[in-house]
């Protein structure tokens, strides 16, 4: 049971999960922190958290569980503002999808990376952004990954992990670099690609028409383009790196592809898109 849970952004994962654990019934009061009081007043009316307060310091007090459900770029000022302020029995974990550039932030504020820190990452969400978007069965068999630190407790690794898991959600464990190198092949990447192509398509003379005509298709692959613009432009910059790297191998393929369609190449396309097939088919049927 967490006594007082406090969530730093309460938005839609740090919404989510508030209203998750109070359905589980494994929080007794949750508190939520930020910069705008209307939003945080609307997060009261929704139920999603008890009440509020617009200073972190004090927000923190008397808590035993803080979440920085805040975007990557803003860890490090968030840090910043609850150091000194944590209870001595306080675990704080965050829900950033970068965990490299997290690690650097804490060690930047705290020097060393307190024990009471475990740097996580539920893999979970929707495009809409917002507390109003939040739900309560939002990580409901979801994964959510936890990337531990030589300093991090183990004590506080398993009241983080029993809290993901009151939530309905599957929680591993791996390294941080590791964690960063896959989620940039396997959502960093998406979210660049359908943004990218959205703008390429807005920017040309035909787009009234091509949006017009654009079916089931376009609107599967560019969903994610209508997340946060802003949260996408703090985790691209975090983990440009590991992003720089799948770019690369993703643009050496689709000028691979290319080549095969001016040559006409029609054995290499097919069998392109027939292992993409047989990939997509194993992923969706949960099998390696």
């Amino acid at each position: 049971m967490i006594n007082r849970l406090v969530v730093i952004g309460v938005g839609l994962i740090g919404g989510s999960l508030a209203l998750a654990l109070k359905k589980a019934g494994a929080c007794r009061e949750v508190v939520g922190a930020g910069r705008n009081p209307l939003h945080l007043n609307k997060a009261v009316e929704l139920g999603v958290i008890d009440r509020f307060e617009t200073d972190i310091g004090r927000a923190v007090q008397g808590a035993d569980m803080v979440v920085l459900a805040v975007p990557v770029g803003a860890m490090e000022a968030s840090f910043a503002q609850l150091r000194g302020h944590l209870e001595p029995d306080a675990v704080f974990t965050d829900v950033g999808s970068t965990k490299g550039s997290v690690v650097e932030a804490a060690r930047r504020v705290f020097t060393q990376v307190p024990a009471a820190f475990v740097p996580g990452h539920p893999i979970a969400g929707t495009e809409d952004s917002g507390v109003a978007a939040a739900v309560a069965g939002l990580f409901q068999q979801r994964r959510v990954v936890l990337t531990p630190l030589p300093e991090t407790s183990a004590e506080a690794l398993a009241k983080v992990r029993e809290m993901w898991q009151r939530v309905g959600a599957e929680v591993v464990e791996t390294g941080v670099a590791h964690h960063d190198e896959v989620l940039a092949a396997t959502s960093h990447l998406p979210h660049l690609l359908a943004y990218t192509l959205v703008d390429t398509l807005a920017r040309m003379d035909t787009s009234e028409e091509i949006f017009r005509y654009a079916a089931s298709g376009f609107r599967d692959f560019t969903r994610i383009a209508g997340s946060s613009p802003q949260m996408w432009h703090d985790i691209c910059l975090a983990n440009r790196n590991a992003i720089l790297d799948m770019i690369r191998r993703f643009t050496e393929d689709l000028e691979q592809l290319a080549v095969a369609l001016r040559t006409e190449d029609s054995a290499e396309i097919l069998g392109r898109f027939t292992r993409a097939k047989g990939a997509r088919d194993r992923f969706k049927a949960g099998k390696p």
